[in-house]
């Protein structure tokens, strides 16, 4: 029925205690209300499976090493691989880690809510996202549990970079790693006693990346046979299963009143991951007595963890502390499953599974564990293995979890008093409040190492164990700081004066370029507003062009001429941006990387994609590194890579460099990933939609080089005006629905596209004035 050109259904939902609604508003957010907390959970969980079915499912397959059962032998590995990165001690502890009061039954309400919509849907097929029947599988229920075991799915560091050092090291020095990745705050690396860099196996690092790969369905995939099995068991730099990891950060900042043009303060946040579809945020507004929260956060996940309350907002950006390592084992020559500890050998634990594979029989398989971790490598004829010890296998680090405790607090200090059970990922949370309050926190649990830094493998024999973790009141933060304004995205923000070398929380941030321009923003603009909040949070200007243009020579011909009259922004319509990302991506940081490395391509492919600050220094600097020793050689370098750039977008864009646009090349494009496999299930992809931005720019764009489609970014973005909560903007990107029927499955793609938000309302009128679906859900 509908009232008022409002869509209005009744769903009789078993196990539901009492009446609530759902209002889905014009952009495809849900504002639930209940009438308490256990039902309004219930209730979260219940729709996270009405729009988002099919990622869920697949989060929880891919996350519990469950796939091959449904997609068959080519997904054996992965699921192998996931399985030694789960959960695995007692539940009891991980249930009272994280310091949420209820949340046993706060988990154990939502995965209700959401197997209460999946028994509904098998009842009915048509109810099922398509993706079911263009496979042939069911969604399964899920278990309370499910929600903390699964690991594999958040950002933690520094493994894969332990590992690649070690092997830059084992052909160069250590100030050729820099070219692959600075170390900051400045610190000396040091070799661990006993660790030789040649000691790592061949594919060290393969099982790791595959347990934390997203899953796709390419057809010769699907099509393996038992086997083709292991050859589905690498992960190249996309992070795509073929026969790494990637990490980008985000930005977030919080304006006190007295720097903002309505005397309220303000928050900003854009967190940036993979571009997908469906996207990996979920807008939800959740109310009932005594709680009225409206943000983002994971669909898999109950709360919110970016959003306000009503009284406070909170959000968060990736802080890179160290939280895991890789350690080197001898193996016994009598028996290659026992390790050297301390003065003796000791045995690995094997744990024995079956995983049940499609077409095929049921697969034993022996996941082997060292006290400190799974071991992800072998090598017999050395007598080498490799474990990981992470805190993904301590109690307390399902990611975001302990938001449940955050997204109520209404001042600082009792936001920083919940963040004691935040455990992964490391974290930098800032707040505002409507009083006017401004604070800026780091949280993750953070190993104490006492002999070595964290940056390479250290040998497994007992002489570097974690000696606990730091304390919540050991890791930086600052409450109204006299500047009046907070902000990070991802740079080394530990404070003047922090005992960094005593407290080693990691020394491996991203390049300071977007931090650099905000603060540039922040500093210059003493009435900050939701208008100027937005367009900083969609700023394309290139602070790199702007260091590296201005090395380029007076008379260096048309290239140069239209990079030197270029304002430095990589906004879609512009030449000039298309020029300098060709030039940069494809012709001078190739240059420079196999300069650094020797002309050694091998060496060079290890240093790829390059440590920006270190090669834009080396051109700021000739001869403060030894392979661009003089300015000549340095000039000549740009001269050359340059012609060459011009040329290549000649080829790429005409012979004109007046039609040359920078959204002809960069692009986003959100595919379905079942596409390819099943081109005519109607799973439709989106886009090309022309797109701005690079990966240093504040509107962060990370792009593929040999088709420039951006793959991590922002697809979620929001600003609060803290006390008039009307007034706050988001976008999600492409859209609220990851079922190809709705209509919320794309409809915010073009808007974002083009830098456009929409209204994230709050208050009771303004939610009711813009429903467009009301349902009633009573208990069955």
């Amino acid at each position: 029925m509908t009232s008022e050109g409002v869509e209005t259904i009744e769903i009789a939902v078993p196990g539901l205690a009492g009446e609530a609604e759902i209002r889905v508003d014009r952009w495809g957010v849900p504002h639930i209300r209940a009438g308490s907390r256990r039902d309004l959970f219930f209730v979260q969980g219940f729709n996270a499976a009405r729009d988002r079915l099919w990622q869920l499912d697949i989060w929880r397959k891919r996350g519990l090493g469950l796939l091959a059962e449904d997609f068959g032998p080519g997904y054996l590995e992965q699921d192998r691989a996931a399985r030694l990165f789960l959960y695995r001690g007692e539940m009891a502890a991980e249930w009272a880690a994280y310091g949420v009061e209820g949340l046993e039954e706060i988990v154990t309400a939502f995965v209700g809510g959401l197997n209460a919509h999946i028994d509904l849907a098998l009842r009915d097929p048509e109810a099922l996202p398509p993706e079911f029947a263009a496979t042939g599988t069911r969604p399964a229920r899920w278990a309370p549990e499910d929600v903390l075991r699964i690991r594999s799915h958040a950002l933690v560091h520094n493994v894969l970079s332990e590992g690649l050092r070690a092997q830059v090291l084992a052909k160069a020095g250590p100030d050729t790693d820099l070219v692959r990745r600075s170390i900051d705050p400045p610190h000396e690396l040091q070799v661990p006693e006993g660790f030789d860099p040649a000691d790592l196996p061949a594919g060290t690092l393969d099982l790791l990346q595959l347990a934390t790969a997203p899953v796709d369905f390419p057809p010769e995939r699907l099509a393996a046979t038992l086997a083709e099995a292991g050859n589905w068991r690498r992960v190249n730099a996309l992070g795509e299963v073929y026969e790494a990891r990637i990490t980008d950060g985000s930005n977030n900042w919080a304006v006190a009143p007295a720097r903002t043009a309505t005397g309220r303060a303000l928050l900003a946040s854009d967190p940036h991951r993979a571009y997908a579809m469906p996207s990996l945020r979920y807008v939800v507004h959740l109310s009932c007595p005594g709680l009225d929260v409206v943000g983002t956060g994971e669909p898999a996940l109950p709360g919110i963890s970016f959003g306000h309350n009503g009284h406070a907002a909170f959000a968060m950006t990736i802080f890179p502390a160290d939280q895991e390592d890789l350690y080197v084992y001898e193996t016994d020559p009598a028996d290659p499953m026992r390790y050297r500890y301390s003065e003796g050998w000791e045995a690995m634990r094997i744990v024995t599974e079956t995983i049940r594979v499609k077409g095929a029989p049921d697969q034993q398989v022996a996941l082997a564990f060292t006290r400190h971790g799974p071991v992800i490598a072998r090598d017999a004829a050395r007598r080498r293995a490799v474990a990981v010890r992470t805190v993904w296998l301590e109690p307390g680090t399902a990611a975001y979890l302990a938001s449940l405790a955050a997204m109520e607090a209404r001042t600082p200090e009792a936001y920083g008093e919940a963040l004691r059970g935040w455990g992964a990922p490391g974290a930098n949370h800032v707040y505002a409040d409507a009083a006017g309050r401004i604070a800026w926190f780091v949280a993750a649990k953070v190993p104490r190492r006492g002999s070595w830094d964290g940056l390479l493998p250290v040998p497994g024999d007992g002489r570097h164990e974690w000696d606990g973790f730091f304390g919540p009141g050991e890791l930086p933060r600052s409450l109204d700081p006299a500047r009046g304004w907070v902000a990070t995205s991802n740079q080394n923000n530990i404070p003047a004066g922090y005992p960094y070398e005593e407290r080693r929380l990691g020394f491996e941030f991203l390049e300071p370029s977007r931090a650099d321009r905000i603060a540039e923003v922040l500093g210059a603009d003493a009435a900050h507003s939701v208008e100027a909040a937005t367009a900083l949070q969609t700023d394309a200007l290139s602070l790199p062009a702007r260091r590296i243009v201005a090395l380029l020579k007076e008379d260096g011909g048309r290239a140069s001429a239209l990079l030197q009259n270029w304002d430095f922004r990589l906004l879609e319509d512009s030449a000039a941006a298309a020029l300098f990302e060709v030039w940069w991506t494809h012709h001078l940081k190739p240059a420079l990387l196999m300069k650094a490395a020797g002309g050694d391509a091998a060496l060079a492919a290890l240093l790829a994609p390059g440590d920006h600050e270190t090669l834009i220094g080396a051109l700021e600097k000739p001869g403060s590194a030894p392979w661009l020793a003089t300015e000549r050689a340095r000039d000549a370098c740009l001269a050359e890579t340059l012609a060459a750039a011009f040329a290549h977008c000649g080829a790429l864009l005409g012979e004109d460099p007046a039609s040359w646009r920078w959204g002809r090349l960069h692009h986003g494009y959100f595919e379905h990933p079942l596409n390819r496999a099943f081109p005519k299930a109607g799973l439709r992809d989106v886009g090309p939609l022309p797109k701005g931005g690079s990966v240093s720019t504040v509107m962060m764009s990370r792009y593929r080089p040999d088709d420039y489609r951006a793959i991590t970014g922002a697809s979620f973005r929001t600003v609060i005006d803290v006390g008039n909560w009307d007034a706050s903007r988001f976008i999600n990107a492409p859209g609220q629905s990851g079922d190809p029927r709705s209509p919320h499955y794309d409809d915010l793609a073009a808007i974002w596209s083009k830098g456009g938000y929409h209204p994230l309302v709050y208050s009771r009128a303004a939610v009711e004035d813009a429903t467009v679906r009301r349902m009633v859900l009573k208990p069955a």
